[in-house]
Parts: C-alpha cells; sequence; structure tokens
C-alpha cells in the first residue's frame, strides 16, 4: 500500500483523542510530502540538523516534533520552530530550551522522559526525579517553557506482559505528576507506543502514538 493508504488506515483506527505523530526519520522529503498531502501535519524526527533541513524545504504549518535524545548544544538549532519535544530527561536541558525559547520570544511545549524500560540503553528520570523539578523554585522560573505531559519507551520485547506493565507504570506517572500544576505545567499528553506496539499502548492509557514504519516502510540507516 501507498504511505497515504497506510497512513489512513491508521488513523481511521485510533479513538478521536490520540494524536499520530507520523516519525519521518530518515525518509526523504517525497515520503513525507505525500503523507501531508494526505492532510497529515505531525512529524516527528530524532535528529535535529535532518529536522532543520526539512523544516527549512517543507510547508510552514507543519507541526514538528522532536522524538530523539536531545542535546543541548543543539536546542538553539530549532527552537524557532519545534512545536513539542519528547524527551526531556533532565533539568539542565530544560533550562537549555528555555533560554534559547526567550530568544524567539516562544513558549515551547515538552514532555519528561520517563524511564520505564528495562534496558540501561534507554533514557529518562525516575517519576521522583520528574517531581522534584516540577516542584522546584528553579523550574518555577522558567517562563519559556511548559511540561505537558510525559513520554516513555518500552523495552524491545515480545513479551507484551512486560510492556503492558512498563506502559501501565507510565500511566501511573503521569496521574502522579498531573496532581502538580502551576503556570509551567499542565500535564495533558502520554507520548507512548510506536509502530509495534501502540495498540497495546492505547489500551494502557496512551493518546499519543509515535508511528514509523508502520507508515512509510522499513527503514534505511546505511543513508
Amino acid at each position: 500500500m501507498s504511505i497515504a493508504q497506510n497512513l489512513n488506515n491508521i488513523k481511521s483506527s485510533l479513538p478521536e483523542q490520540v494524536t499520530l505523530v507520523a516519525v519521518s526519520k530518515t525518509k526523504p522529503v517525497n515520503d513525507i510530502m505525500e503523507a501531508y498531502n494526505a492532510s497529515h501535519r505531525i512529524f516527528g524526527e530524532n535528529k535535529v540538523q535532518e529536522m532543520v533541513e526539512k523544516y527549512e524545504e517543507m510547508p510552514k504549518d507543519i507541526q514538528w516534533h522532536m522524538i530523539g535524545h536531545l542535546q543541548r548544544n543543539k536546542v538553539k538549532y530549532m527552537a524557532e520552530f519545534v512545536s513539542l519535544i519528547h524527551g526531556v530527561d533532565n533539568f539542565k536541558l530544560l533550562r537549555e530550551i528555555n533560554k534559547q525559547a526567550k530568544k524567539h520570544n516562544r513558549v515551547i511545549d515538552c514532555l519528561l522522559q520517563i524511564k520505564i524500560a528495562s534496558e540501561d540503553s534507554k533514557f529518562g528520570m525516575r517519576t521522583d526525579e520528574a517531581s522534584t523539578i516540577l516542584m522546584s523554585e528553579d523550574f518555577s522560573e522558567l517562563n519559556n517553557v511548559r511540561i505537558v505531559g510525559v513520554m516513555g519507551m518500552a523495552t524491545f520485547t515480545k513479551n507484551n506482559k512486560q510492556i503492558r506493565q512498563e506502559f501501565n507504570n507510565l500511566k501511573s506517572t503521569f496521574d502522579k505528576l498531573k496532581e502538580i500544576e502551576n503556570d509551567n505545567c499542565m500535564m495533558k499528553t502520554i507520548s507512548m507506543g510506536m509502530s509495534g506496539d501502540y495498540e497495546l499502548a492505547i489500551e494502557c492509557g496512551s493518546n499519543m502514538i509515535r508511528v514509523g514504519s508502520s507508515i512509510f516502510g522499513a527503514r534505511n540507516y546505511s543513508i
């Protein structure tokens, strides 16, 4: 099937409250434009340079989501346009996002990345670390960022029981952090679930899924 058909098949099966982020990393502009022409506007990239290049070349009504691990020295390149940063895993990064957003007179929405997987390769903070940040005076002084939810990545395994437990842990973390509301924290988004497990993620409470290969096909990581 075509990219547009894949996209529409997935979107037609999603509950109304679930947002689909089409993960376009490594994919050429032509492929992304096929999804764009099928009326999709939310795309996710995991490398800042690649996202910047696509932003410059593509229509400006696209919402670009940074879904990969983010280094502080790269924030400045996307601060002008990024719609949502999924992977905020420490306070220093949050402070840098705030600094760069201020230069562009913007408030940048962010998700706190919570470590739910058993794999050491996955980034993220613990629930208590996230809570400490959100209740801190230092965080309250960041006027150019807004925490709107959490993000997590399950362990890469075929054990659905384990994946379900990890997703439930993220939903539980979200529920705890949602009780912390202030001017720059308004919890509404749970970003979890990818091509292989998004249906399970939705069952566990996800309202934002990140799907790439089921839309665009397998990726060629050699390019």
